[in-house]
């Protein structure tokens, strides 16, 4: 990292800032910087917005609630603003959205992760990933930045533009300040984070949980995947999973707008993402909509999960 003047304090750095003095592209610091002045409107949304419904459907069939379609409103409009994004794509869309035929990076977003929590007061997050070009269907490595926004009992952006992985927090002026730098993930952890029903989960995956709590790690999952891979990865260690399931093979969460930014991120922090046969970020997306399954985390949990699942499915 960057040497700092002596006497210089972690919350004294602002993310522009933090951007600048790595020597980012002004163009991406533009895109990171809407991104989390767009997150300002949305945590503004989500404590004094409707929580109803807004009666329409994403492209799932997903009945969309009414916070999901201002969250996506609300990123959208500061992703046009940059002026240098050339397309998007979101999760609570059925299209790929061409926004600048100029512009120099391609964002896919989850614009409110877990919004279903919401009125039981449980944390929330917007994912973001951001490609070179116009291209929305690239695969994960080709990522140039990846972060996410909880929005928790504090408001927290960590992001990475594959030169480490970086936690800043939303101070009282609605300004992210620097918490951390270069965070880094232990190679085997004592948390376990498991979405999907157990009863449904194939022989090897029913294996992998049996060794996790044989090796006693505790069960730590919310239902929201921001914050339990940011519960992995500030404190450096676990394994979140959401697996194949018997009646749902494909898996649940989404290649594009959740996984592969998430799985940038973990990577960079020395951890692993795979979905249980090859590495996440290594995958060709089909279509917008691509699931798969996923185990994330730390480095010789992911790679005992792999074993389980080759050697019994």
């Amino acid at each position: 990292m960057v040497a700092r003047e002596p006497g210089t304090t972690p919350f004294q750095i602002d993310l522009r800032r933090h951007l600048r003095e790595n020597e980012e592209d002004r163009d991406l610091t533009r895109v990171i910087c809407e991104i989390a002045t767009a997150s300002r409107y949305v945590i503004h949304s989500i404590r004094t917005g409707e929580l109803g419904v807004a009666g329409t459907s994403n492209l799932y069939g997903e009945e969309q609630l009414a916070l999901d379609v201002l969250s996506d409103r609300i990123l959208r409009k500061r992703l046009v603003h940059s002026g240098v994004v050339s397309s998007i794509a979101s999760e609570e869309s059925s299209e790929i959205l061409s926004v600048n035929l100029t512009g120099k990076y391609a964002v896919v977003y989850d614009p409110l992760d877990g919004s279903s929590l919401v009125d039981v007061n449980l944390a929330v997050g917007t994912i973001v990933g951001i490609y070179r070009g116009e291209d929305i269907l690239q695969r994960g490595r080709n990522l140039v930045a990846a972060l996410y926004i909880l929005y928790g009992p504090r408001c927290t952006l960590v992001y990475s533009t594959g030169n480490g992985v970086h936690e800043f927090a939303m101070n009282a002026l609605m300004e992210y300040t620097l918490v951390q730098e270069n965070i880094r993930m232990k190679p085997s952890g004592t948390i376990y984070s498991p979405g999907g029903q157990r009863n449904k989960y194939t022989p090897g995956v029913e294996k992998l949980v049996q060794a996790l709590e044989a090796k006693g790690s505790k069960l730590r999952y919310s239902g929201g995947f921001v914050p339990d891979i940011n519960q992995i990865l500030i404190k450096g260690q676990g394994l979140f999973l959401y697996p194949h399931l018997q009646d749902k093979p494909e898996g649940k969460l989404r290649l594009l707008y959740e996984l592969n930014p998430m799985a940038f991120l973990i990577e960079q922090a020395g951890g692993a993402a795979s979905n249980g046969r090859e590495r996440i970020l290594d995958i060709d997306p089909k279509a917008i909509d691509h699931r798969e399954p996923v185990f994330i985390g730390s480095k010789e949990d992911v790679a005992m999960a792999e074993k389980f699942v080759q050697e019994f499915g």
